[in-house]
């Protein structure tokens, strides 16, 4: 059988419009948490930097939100950004303002717990995430000069706690394949997992932080996040060799990495434009630079007292 993959096309970010999409994405995809269950939404929360375009846009936080609450859930937003805190980056993105109104706490993920690796070895992944019912991703289509692509799969890195996520970058990334074995095998540790993708401006050429808009026109909703992003990285022209973590699941058969295991009940990829797409000519290394890693966590200390 075959892992269907929801497209919609949403032209902006205009509140009550993208409300209404977002609902009804995520009905017609099927996700409909159980009334009194406890839902952590993860949005994309990466530096407070270009935080318009590097971060999921808070109104698809919002949207995703209201639509959890008209279910009867219980709704945590959470993230740990690779600068500062969660409560630092929404502020500057102005999250706060937009969940305002709303029955909703938003965490910074913190108290890790080890999660064991498959290659041997552990990380910690924030209790947050881990001791919820279900987990929404919300992750911002971007290319990545590291990965090729954050999406769906990536965003769930985001769970490990704090400065783990750069030393985890340091000790696995001149390691053949354990950086992007690390990502899936933290992904697998997580509670049930659903994935609402913020597509509507993309960012390309470079990211996650320091590339262009692209106005895609993207919604996207799954609860396979391996076949998600395999629909997302052929929509953009990407392949296997570019995206690390396509090319991993791949190897290791998870189903969804193959084009053929996918369908299409709503929109395809090919009803959507992406004449002008710019995709990394060649990736970075994983493992930072020595004096990047150490300004990359000044920059974090800092970003904690904003």
């Amino acid at each position: 059988m075959t892992i269907p993959v929801f497209f919609s096309r949403i032209p902006d970010y205009e509140p009550s419009r993208l409300e209404r999409a977002v609902s009804e994405l995520l009905a017609v995809a099927g996700f409909r948490p159980a009334p009194g269950s406890h839902v952590l939404v993860k949005p994309n929360l990466v530096a407070p930097q270009k935080v318009h375009l590097s971060c999921t846009h808070p109104a698809v936080v919002r949207a995703a939100c209201i639509y959890l609450l008209a279910c009867g859930a219980r709704v945590t937003v959470g993230d740990s950004p690779a600068f500062g805190t969660a409560r630092a980056v929404a502020r500057v993105c102005g999250l706060p303002r937009a969940l305002a109104d709303l029955p909703v706490r938003l965490v910074n993920f913190t108290r890790p717990r080890p999660v064991p690796l498959s290659f041997g070895g552990t990380i910690g992944v924030a209790s947050q995430a881990l001791d919820t019912d279900i987990i929404l991703s919300v992750p911002r289509l971007k290319v990545h000069n590291q990965t090729g692509l954050t999406c769906a799969v990536k965003n769930t890195f985001g769970c490990v706690a704090g400065s783990r996520k750069a030393l985890a970058h340091q000790i696995h990334g001149e390691r053949g394949n354990r950086f992007p074995r690390l990502i899936l095998d933290v992904m697998a540790a997580l509670p049930p997992l659903f994935h609402l993708v913020d597509g509507v401006t993309a960012m390309h050429r470079a990211g996650p932080i320091g590339g262009d808009p692209f106005k895609l026109g993207l919604m996207a909703a799954s609860g396979q996040a391996v076949a998600l992003d395999t629909a997302v990285s052929t929509l953009t022209g990407m392949s296997p060799e570019l995206v690390p973590l396509w090319r991993e699941a791949l190897a290791c058969g998870m189903p969804g990495s193959r084009p053929e295991d996918i369908s299409y009940p709503l929109l395809c990829p090919a009803d959507f434009d992406i004449t002008g797409f710019l995709t990394p000519g060649a990736l970075s290394p994983v493992a930072f630079r020595p004096w990047r890693f150490v300004t990359g966590r000044l920059k974090s200390l800092f970003a904690r007292f904003r």
